[in-house]
């Protein structure tokens, strides 16, 4: 192995995060980028630097997008910007102070993006629309569609390529040159549009492709965006960079590239042959035999740490590790089981600490998700209840059925810490404004979810301990939801005074305990949750065990205490770590 050999493979966020999961609009084509590549370098505020009001003008005005859409793609774009902490919540604190939509518009004319990047952006949305069957010379294979087919029925049949780094570099491979002509000079390029010959590529322009490629000179070498990887003048002359006009050849860098592209080394399938096992605070010894659990943070850079949690059956497991943080999840084939990552993360499933980014769920049925993040979107799923809170539009895409949205309902004492170390404020949230997804674009139709109803809502309590002194949602819940809890509230207060009152003897009072345990285990057999307890219980327990078998510290007096007294009794909680 020569000792400057290239390795450079596809970034794993620009199509795990930025990519939409859905059919782009048709004006992604080629075609269209092509004049817009051309269009913005003519006009002020376009070049380099992109403003809102400007791409809104060409989305809406050249592209018949949608405002919410173009505003859509303007924002995800931005997800994959690295903010510091301070700047995220800045951003929210101005967005939350605007009242009128005049007021939205002025606050949104300051958000810019780098306008190459952008339209390489855009390109890549057609990921989930241009087959991986396709030519070199770039023919698209169209989706056939059987009419006999419902939307969730088609959206489950298609294969999700966001996670899969080989269709990412198959894309790659298979249109690059397409790619390079969007960040060409538009002098450079013939009148139908093909690139000339010895035609070369600016610094700037190769700065832009460092949001589509990385890599390194070597296997475990560190991994550097393109743009810095070549800086090193021994791969400079290897891509054909010129010293006298300091740019690169066109021709020597595509052969140069297509030479060293290879597979991202932290995806899925290398990630999990080299990744570490991660031990969990809670588990039911003897039923994860079949569970791969295990992280890539040891290795991989940022943005590209995994946590893979795959056939995790009846189980409940909970995490609160530094190992966890900023990682993408990824939740496989995964059921009848409660999963605990409260830690702030970057892209993932299931009751979670706040996500950097986005979380998505994917062809799911009966999954509650509870978390805080910059972005949510939803497809192809049936019967899932989603609390969240979100400084942005949930996005369902084609294939939901049976969706519930409630507001985000719980608490861990280091939540808050957590929030401002990813920059998520309480406000804005958008949790209940959902933005729907057809099979051609934005949809009215919103049959395929509803709001929660409050008398439908109970907090979430996180059954295990941690360190802090903070147990109440810090920010409060929306006040149709507040009423319906104080009034919940207000009823267990009565029966607890209820039962004051009656005065029973010591003999009425353990019938009347036997009777209120005997209808309590009836309720949890009837709605799931004995299983949820029995993985609570410490491991030397059996998961058969009754209340009568536990320690006087882990048992609760059911007839003179009300159930919130039961839950506060932190005995009866693990530890998690």
């Amino acid at each position: 192995m020569e000792k400057y050999s290239a390795y450079i493979w596809p970034c794993l966020n620009p199509f795990l995060i930025g990519v939409l999961p859905a059919t782009p609009p048709s004006k992604f084509c080629m075609h269209y980028l092509r004049k817009m590549a051309s269009y913005v370098r003519t006009r002020d505020g376009c070049f380099p630097r992109l403003g809102w009001h400007m791409w809104r003008h060409i989305a809406c005005g050249k592209l018949q997008l949608a405002e919410d859409l173009a505003w859509l793609y303007f924002e995800t774009f931005d997800l994959l910007i690295p903010h510091t902490a301070e700047q995220s919540l800045e951003w929210a604190e101005a967005l939350s102070q605007c009242q009128t939509q005049r007021e939205l518009e002025w606050q949104r004319s300051k958000l810019s993006v780098d306008t190459l990047q952008f339209l390489l952006f855009l390109y890549l949305q057609q990921l989930n629309r241009i087959s991986l069957r396709t030519s070199m010379i770039g023919e698209e294979w169209p989706r056939c569609r059987s009419p006999s087919l419902n939307e969730r029925d088609t959206k489950i049949s298609s294969q999700n390529k966001n996670w899969d780094v080989q269709a990412h570099l198959t894309f790659i491979q298979t249109h690059l040159p397409e790619i390079l002509e969007l960040i060409v000079e538009p002098e450079q390029l013939s009148s139908s549009g093909q690139i000339l010959r010895d035609r070369h590529l600016t610094l700037e322009a190769m700065e832009s492709l460092s949001i589509v490629l990385e890599g390194s000179v070597a296997v475990n070498h560190s991994v550097q965006p393109i743009h810095k990887l070549l800086s090193q003048s021994q791969l400079q002359t290897q891509a054909g960079f010129s010293k006298l006009t300091r740019s690169y050849s066109l021709l020597k860098f595509q052969d140069f590239l297509r030479e060293s592209l290879c597979l991202n080394p932290f995806g899925i399938s290398l990630s999990s042959q080299s990744s570490k096992k991660l031990p969990w605070a809670l588990q039911v010894v003897g039923t994860l035999k079949q569970a791969k659990i295990c992280r890539n943070s040891n290795t991989a850079p940022p943005g590209s740490r995994l946590l893979i949690m795959s056939q995790v059956c009846k189980q409940t497991l909970a995490k609160n590790s530094e190992k966890l943080n900023d990682s993408n999840i990824k939740i496989h084939r995964c059921s009848d089981s409660f999963i605990y990552l409260l830690s702030p993360l970057r892209n993932t499933t299931i009751v979670t600490g706040p996500v950097r980014s986005s979380v998505h769920i994917q062809n799911c049925e009966n999954v509650r998700l509870v978390c805080v993040t910059r972005r949510l979107s939803i497809g192809g799923s049936f019967n899932c209840t989603v609390h969240s809170l979100s400084p942005t539009r949930p996005l369902l895409f084609p294939g939901n059925v049976s969706l519930m949205l409630g507001p985000f309902h719980t608490q861990y004492p280091a939540l808050e810490d957590h929030m401002a170390s990813v920059g998520i404020a309480v406000v804005p949230n958008l949790w209940n404004q959902p933005l729907l997804f057809g099979a051609d674009g934005p949809a009215p139709d919103t049959s395929c979810y509803r709001i929660q109803n409050p008398s439908e809502f109970y907090p979430l309590i996180i059954p295990f301990r941690m360190e802090g002194d903070h147990y109440e949602v810090p920010w409060g819940l929306p006040i149709e939801y507040q009423k319906a809890y104080e009034s919940r509230e207000k009823v267990i207060d009565e029966w607890q005074m209820t039962v004051k009152d009656a005065h029973l003897n010591k003999v009425q009072r353990r019938q009347f305990q036997a009777l209120v345990e005997q209808k309590f285990h009836e309720w949890l057999l009837d709605t799931g949750k004995r299983q949820e307890l029995n993985t609570l219980l410490p491991p030397t327990l059996n998961p058969s065990t009754s209340t009568d078998q536990l320690h006087p510290s882990q048992k609760s007096d059911i007839g003179s205490n009300t159930v919130k007294e039961s839950a506060d009794n932190k005995t009866l909680f693990p530890t998690v770590c």
